[in-house]
């Protein structure tokens, strides 16, 4: 199998010369731009199997270049490498469908091990289609309303396929965070709120099927 394609973009030299190299060592094959505008055109250029932005672009931001993906594409992973710490911040992230957010410094070994978890969910059946009336393809990430095909991230695809695995069971926040996640902190805790609410609009065709919160508790899918 050839190596997985990673669009990487980061305006630092010396540390874009540090991530790429050691990601070709996996090895992977990495495409290395500097500016916003040069990942988009890249991007347009070529497949890829994943993306690695940085947020702090010139040019054209990574949050702007994740929209430009994400508006063509909505399958591929992404992932953001920031220096900026506000939650606000990481939470617009993953509102644009990113599937993680890697505050910097960062470990080299969480980011390789994060880039092959998305690779593996990509390449791989992790999941076969559940039949409800509202049915969920976790090997495509393709959801199905009412007859009508929606696209998921890899995490909405995760957090929907654990819920529609328990129905009219009181799932638990902690207990689905790090079936997720592998980890159950504050900003991971803000990060799933997001995702759940995009759920329901996704599942909000089908009355048959809800995701009901209890406070402080945690979720139950009902159908």
């Amino acid at each position: 199998m050839s190596p997985a394609r990673i669009l990487f973009v980061e305006d630092d030299i010396n540390l874009g010369f540090v991530v790429r190299d050691t990601l070709e060592n996996v090895p992977f094959r990495v495409t290395h731009c500097t500016s916003g505008p040069m990942g988009w055109a890249m991007f347009q250029s070529q497949p890829f199997d994943l993306c690695l932005l940085d947020v702090m672009l010139p040019q054209t931001d990574g949050f702007t270049l994740a929209r430009q993906i994400r508006a063509v594409n909505t399958q591929i992973p992404i992932l953001f490498l920031s220096a900026l710490t506000d939650r606000n911040d990481r939470l617009e992230g993953l509102r644009l469908g990113a599937d993680d957010y890697l505050p910097k410094p960062f470990s080299i070994d969480e980011l390789i091990l994060k880039i092959n978890v998305f690779l593996r969910r990509t390449i791989t059946s992790s999941q076969p289609a559940i039949p409800v009336g509202t049915w969920l393809d976790q090997d495509n990430l393709t959801l199905s309303v009412n007859g009508q095909p929606q696209v998921l991230t890899h995490r909405e695809a995760a957090i929907l396929a654990y819920l529609l695995e328990r129905p009219n069971i009181l799932i638990r926040r902690d207990d689905l965070l790090r079936a997720v996640w592998g980890d159950d902190d504050y900003f991971m805790g803000r990060s799933l709120d997001v995702f759940i609410s995009r759920l329901r609009k996704r599942l909000t065709p089908d009355p048959s099927i809800r995701i009901e919160n209890v406070h402080g508790v945690g979720f139950i899918l009902r159908r």
